[in-house]
């Protein structure tokens, strides 16, 4: 009886590591094989030698496929629980909050800006200012002809942003803004007491099994919003699979559909780009989400963050990296990737599964190249 009371605490830890774990896996996304979801793991191995051939540097990568991680892999010393910068692909999870406070009846996208700094306000505004709403500064279309200055240390600042001209009608310009996003931020905390991080908490991360992200604040207290989210490969991935079901996850409805359509359309035409030039960044521009060539639509950040999701393939693709040329890292998506999406299951080949898995499990991360 002494013997068995004393083993009770081992027994237990034991019990409860199981249940962490079986709490941990529950919230993972399903995992398969390539060909049982129409894609050959031939094509994903060819991808992904010729991203660490061609791309410095890549850190991940994750294809899921009809909501399963069909191949996934880390550029060591990168791995599956290390979180990541997100840089501006942060924007779409800010913009997230804001579709989540429009359907709890916080705010309205036809809201004025400065319904909500009064106290920061100029005390003359002008007529364009006055004009621009919470819509404007998700399709980065607030009138700014140019993006204010900011410190990326201590991130934007809302009377800065205010006392910026806006010289074009709001919704008619677009202008990349990232000080416009750090504002969708101070504005969900205006109107809801929380910051963008607090407020996505029960709403968003819990339920998609998001566990550990952080994001930066700025000197005056708010998530940062344009930048500073740092979270895994798979949460990325989670986002993508959430927007590809139209807000549903689980059987749940945890965003509007409406608000997930209204978001990865195009809202404003932002063709500024030479032509040939970056064709991926000349394709229209939604909520705070990218629209892409081949009618697909991305979240992305600095350095090479994506959050790709291909809506006619059942598609999402997550990759984290350090790089100069984010338009070199979806051409091989769409050179490599974009072929190999079969409508059917194709045989196994187990041969070709385990030679895929071999490459992806055998990645080391390249060293930057040197600035010159």
């Amino acid at each position: 009886m002494i013997t068995s009371l004393r083993r009770l605490p081992f027994v237990l830890a034991l019990l409860l590591a199981a249940a962490l774990s079986a709490h941990a896996a529950g919230k993972a996304l399903p995992r398969s094989t390539p060909e049982a979801h129409g894609i050959s793991s031939a094509a994903i191995r060819a991808y992904v030698e010729a991203a660490d051939q061609t791309i410095h540097t890549m850190h991940s990568f994750m294809l899921v496929r009809h909501g399963q991680v069909v191949a996934e892999g880390w550029w060591k010393p990168e791995s599956a629980e290390k979180p990541h910068v997100m840089w501006s692909l942060s924007k779409s999870f800010d913009a997230t909050a804001v579709g989540l406070a429009v359907a709890e009846g916080k705010l309205n996208l036809d809201d004025p800006v400065l319904k909500f700094f009064a106290a920061e306000a100029p005390a003359n505004p002008s007529e364009n200012l006055k004009a621009m709403r919470v819509r404007d500064l998700l399709s980065m279309s607030g009138g700014h002809e140019t993006e204010p200055k900011f410190s990326i240390e201590t991130g934007p600042s809302v009377r800065e942003f205010l006392a910026h001209p806006v010289t074009q009608k709001p919704g008619t310009w677009f202008r990349y803004n990232t000080p416009g996003s750090y504002m969708l931020s101070a504005i969900i905390t205006k109107a809801t007491g929380k910051t963008v991080l607090e407020y996505l908490q029960p709403r968003l991360f819990e339920p998609l099994g998001i566990e550990g992200a952080t994001w930066a604040k700025s000197a005056e207290g708010y998530s940062i919003g344009g930048y500073g989210l740092s979270i895994r490969t798979e949460d990325i991935a989670k986002f993508g699979q959430l927007y590809l079901q139209k807000g549903k996850w689980n059987g749940r409805q945890l965003l509007p559909e409406k608000w997930v359509v209204e978001a990865t359309s195009k809202q404003v035409e932002n063709d500024k780009a030479p032509s040939g030039k970056n064709p991926d960044w000349r394709q229209g521009y939604g909520f705070q989400f990218w629209r892409c060539q081949n009618n697909a639509f991305r979240g992305d950040g600095r350095d090479g963050q994506f959050c790709l999701v291909l809506p006619e393939h059942d598609v999402v693709i997550a990759i984290t990296a350090q790089t100069g040329n984010m338009q070199a890292q979806l051409n091989l998506v769409w050179e490599k990737l974009l072929p190999a999406f079969q409508a059917k299951a194709l045989p196994a080949d187990a041969a070709a599964h385990e030679q895929l898995k071999r490459t992806l499990a055998n990645l080391v991360a390249h060293p930057a190249p040197a600035k010159k």
